[in-house]
């Protein structure tokens, strides 16, 4: 496909509105400095994960990434494909990597603003979709990841780092993780384990191929998953 024909989103604002999407884009526009500044806790790890991904990509896919943030791991993997389009519904995230992108540009890399709940794309557009530490923060979870598998065309990839919340000590998940949102400092997360999410990928009809864990701290609540789309 022509670099010229990939489907366009809104780089303004997020595909669709209301309070919920306003809500999450509200959060994350308020604290995209302090993220983007925020050091990666296990970057062995990290590395461990964008080395993996590397080996899945090729110099012909085109990509899609819901849930980019500041652009940082879009600009590491970028490189290795055809095209890569990032998204955020946060445009203060977007913004950032945009900076990050003119101080660093790479041809095959465009930063655009949607909702990963319901990005505004068109069916079977993308060999690859690229969703890291994202799917516990959506509000639908199923929603979500019946929006990637429709990107995908068959035989596509569903890439994916998730940190599952059930998988944590039950203080911080029923005790810490609300008194942090009641007072704003945390997002809507879903709770699920690894295994739910690996059913829900299947309900989808996706068909999974690995499940890993890349960290190299104590406990890895951060599955990392590769799920094909059937061809």
């Amino acid at each position: 496909m022509p670099l010229s024909t990939t489907p366009s989103i809104d780089t303004q604002r997020p595909p669709q509105s209301g309070d919920v999407v306003s809500r999450k884009a509200r959060f994350w526009d308020r604290i995209a400095r302090k993220y983007a500044a925020d050091p990666i806790a296990d970057m062995p790890g990290y590395e461990a994960t964008l080395r993996r991904v590397q080996g899945l990509l090729t110099a012909e896919m085109n990509v899609l990434e819901i849930g980019c943030g500041t652009g940082s791991t879009a600009l590491r993997l970028a490189p290795f494909t055809r095209r890569l389009l990032a998204t955020d519904v946060s445009a203060g995230m977007i913004a950032i990597a945009r900076e990050k992108l003119a101080a660093e540009p790479i041809p095959q890399l465009a930063f655009a603003v949607a909702d990963a709940d319901a990005p505004a794309i068109g069916p079977g557009d993308y060999d690859a979709v690229l969703a890291f530490n994202l799917l516990h923060l959506v509000s639908d979870l199923d929603g979500a990841l019946a929006s990637a598998v429709q990107a995908l065309r068959p035989g596509g990839l569903l890439i994916s780092k998730t940190a599952c919340v059930a998988e944590m000590n039950p203080l911080i998940r029923w005790l810490a993780i609300p008194v942090m949102q009641a007072i704003g400092k945390a997002p809507h997360v879903l709770l699920f384990d690894a295994d739910t999410l690996q059913a829900a990928m299947v309900r989808q009809g996706l068909v999974i191929e690995a499940v890993e864990r890349h960290g190299t701290k104590g406990k890895d609540i951060r599955v990392f998953i590769v799920a094909r789309k059937p061809g």
